[in-house]
């Protein structure tokens, strides 16, 4: 019986494929809000078709159903369009993974405000300088998973009521020194953007042009940027720096402004006109976080705030810039252009990576390349999402390498990707990055294609 109701369901898809040239899923388009070029539309939703390549049948048993995959026997080149729609990744993923659950939702947050209020109890009691250093660490990792939290809020993951959302992500963000909706705007144009050289707004690779005028800079903004672009520890202090002016090669503008983004409108523009308000609300409740912290110092030192807040808020940025840095820096994984760019393929330019006991603390954020192509997935049901569509990623999904208890192994990639991972050309719809003497270090077939013996290592 089971076998019979395979065959009939792989009928029905073929017939369908047979009969409009695509398969059901590549119908209907899934383009986000926030796509710098509504040309790129059409694609977005990833148009290849499942009938281009062979099929292997896979048949649920759970369910009653038969799904048609890939057969990637044959199949290399990974900067290609993959043989699978943003539909069919979205079918794959089963129904209750996208219901958002408030209650769930806010029994993460007050875990996590139960130990950040633990911790720092302790800490002050102790007053140890052995302590200090040990907090620091631990409390700065837990303002890295408020922020997820708050990150959830801000693509309305974390529930269904939309003032809920703001105003838990104005608590969270604000008492980090985030602006919740600065930040969320600009977040919005990244993931709708993803993988884009020219339209992403953050983690993008720097082009040759502007590599070269990084490193011939002279003036101090110049070499604070070539530092920041170029190093390790440059690399783990950029977020304040961006939220104050963006990122190389970007129109200027600040996260904190409503008028300071010197084009308001258009594809570079930060935020739009009608935005401004959310912008003064977010600025606003920074300005009452600092006055709160300024009243912290007064009444019990400068030091106890330096050890209490300053620090820990140092080790959230490292965390909060090692982390995104991994998800959008890989020596491997190509780069997009128009025509070539899609949502889908931009999205499958993002990568997993593996936290060992950290990916619980900071709320699985490591499931990266599901979230970025379906941010409305809370992030409690991302691992659960991310093995359903496996099996029809296939290659396309980079199994990330195995952490052990904590995540020493991200420190070696990290100062891997510094080194190889410079800039990539300043044209080409696909491009690889490059190191400082101008190779390819990626092994993939993509590279081997568009690269030549001397480009790459």
């Amino acid at each position: 019986g089971e076998m019979l109701r395979s065959t009939l369901a792989l009928c029905l898809v073929a017939s369908s494929t047979a009969f409009t040239g695509v398969t059901p899923g590549a119908r209907l388009g899934l383009a986000p809000s926030g796509i710098r070029h509504a040309s790129a539309h059409p694609r977005s939703a990833g148009a290849s078709s499942l009938s281009k390549v062979s099929m292997v049948a896979s048949y649920n048993s759970e369910t009653k159903t038969a799904k048609a995959l890939p057969d990637y026997t044959d199949w290399k080149d990974l900067s290609q369009a993959p043989p699978f729609s943003l539909k069919d990744m979205q079918e794959a993923i089963p129904k209750h993974l996208w219901e958002k659950n408030a209650v769930k939702s806010m029994s993460y947050l007050l875990k996590d405000i139960v130990i950040v209020g633990s911790l720092l109890a302790v800490a002050t009691v102790a007053n140890n300088p052995f302590v200090w250093p040990l907090y620091w660490a631990a409390q700065g990792t837990m303002f890295w998973a408020l922020f997820v939290v708050g990150h959830d809020c801000g693509h309305a993951s974390f529930s269904n009521n939309k003032a809920l959302n703001n105003l838990v992500g104005h608590i969270t963000h604000s008492s980090i020194m985030v602006p919740y909706h600065g930040w969320r705007i600009s977040h919005r144009t990244h993931h709708g953007n993803h993988g884009h050289v020219e339209n992403d707004e953050s983690w993008y690779p720097t082009t040759k042009e502007n590599y070269d005028e990084l490193n011939e800079a002279t003036d101090v903004l110049g070499r604070i940027g070539n530092w920041v672009r170029f190093s390790m520890l440059g690399n783990l202090l950029a977020y304040p720096l961006y939220l104050m002016n963006r990122s190389p090669g970007r129109l200027q503008g600040t996260h904190y402004d409503w008028n300071f983004t010197q084009e308001k409108q258009g594809p570079d523009a930060l935020f739009k006109n009608s935005e401004s308000g959310m912008i003064k609300t977010s600025t606003a409740c920074l300005a009452a976080m600092v006055a709160l912290l300024a009243g912290v110092g007064a009444k019990f030192g400068v030091g106890y705030l330096f050890n209490s807040y300053i620090m820990p808020y140092i080790v959230f940025v490292m965390w909060l810039d090692l982390v995104t840095y991994l998800h959008h820096t890989d020596n491997e994984l190509p780069w997009y252009r128009d025509p070539e760019w899609t949502y889908l393929r931009g999205g499958l330019s993002t990568t997993d990576r593996d936290y060992g006991i950290l990916n619980k603390v900071h709320h699985d954020i490591g499931t990266h390349v599901v979230h970025h192509l379906f941010p409305q997935i809370p992030h409690h049901n991302l691992c659960e999402a991310t093995e359903a569509v496996k099996p029809l990623m296939g290659p396309y999904y980079r199994e990330p390498e195995k952490s052990g208890f904590l995540p020493f192994h991200l420190l070696g990639a990290f100062a891997k990707y510094v080194k190889e991972c410079k800039y990539v050309k300043d044209e080409g719809s696909i491009v690889y990055y490059q190191n400082a003497d101008g190779k390819v270090t990626s092994s993939e077939e993509g590279a081997k294609k568009l690269y030549s013996d001397d480009e790459r290592a």
